[in-house]
């Protein structure tokens, strides 16, 4: 499917992980949260990669990547069903376990993200979008999701997401998403902005 940037989005497959993991530790260098977990800044050229396969693993296994065909931004989605889910997520867990045992923070995010996250209706979730640095700008996150909302919107459900910077928030607004609550407050960090999507026209 081309959405009109020139070039096709496809679902990736494991064959795409190198590719993935390369595009999630340029992406998230400069990004505020990833900065609040790992400060140093070739720790976090190391650690990205790890930190972010968590979520690469989970869209893999229960979910959907789109990649656009040269590799430059990708787009990862979780559908999830009505209801509390069954169990604890062991999300932080692996994170910290997969980049720095001694890094608490690596557990947070995924605590605090998970108290404010809404179950009582089914919606996609969008773990991340990552888009490389040379090519941010330029529209590639809006067109990756592009397809996905307009499935929501044909299909009446809705969409969250956390963005992790103002930035990323503007970008969301526009495409529909709107603040569900005060934003997340990371200790002596950065905030983090959930955000919720009605399906819309119809």
């Amino acid at each position: 499917m081309d959405m009109g940037i020139g070039q096709k989005i496809r679902q990736a497959g494991e064959s795409d992980r190198e590719a993935l993991e390369r595009l999630v530790t340029e992406a998230f260098m400069d990004d505020p949260v990833s900065t609040w977990v790992f400060p140093d800044t070739e720790q976090r050229r190391a650690m990205n990669a790890p930190f972010f396969g968590v979520f690469i693993d989970t869209a893999f296994s229960e979910g959907r990547i789109d990649i656009l065909e040269d590799g430059s931004a990708a787009a990862l989605w979780l559908q999830i069903p009505a209801g509390e889910p069954d169990g604890d997520d062991d999300t932080g867990a692996r994170m910290r376990a997969a980049t720095d045992p001694d890094n608490e923070r690596t557990e947070i995010i995924p605590r605090l993200t998970d108290a404010v996250h809404p179950h009582d209706r089914a919606h996609e979730y969008l773990l991340l979008i990552a888009v490389s640095p040379e090519h941010q700008g330029k529209g590639l996150g809006r067109a990756l999701v592009a397809p996905v909302l307009e499935r929501c919107d044909r299909e009446g459900i809705p969409a969250y997401l956390e963005a992790s910077s103002e930035r990323s928030s503007r970008l969301y607004e526009r495409l529909g998403f709107a603040f569900t609550q005060k934003p997340i407050e990371l200790p002596d960090g950065p905030q983090m902005w959930p955000m919720w999507r009605e399906p819309q026209g119809g």
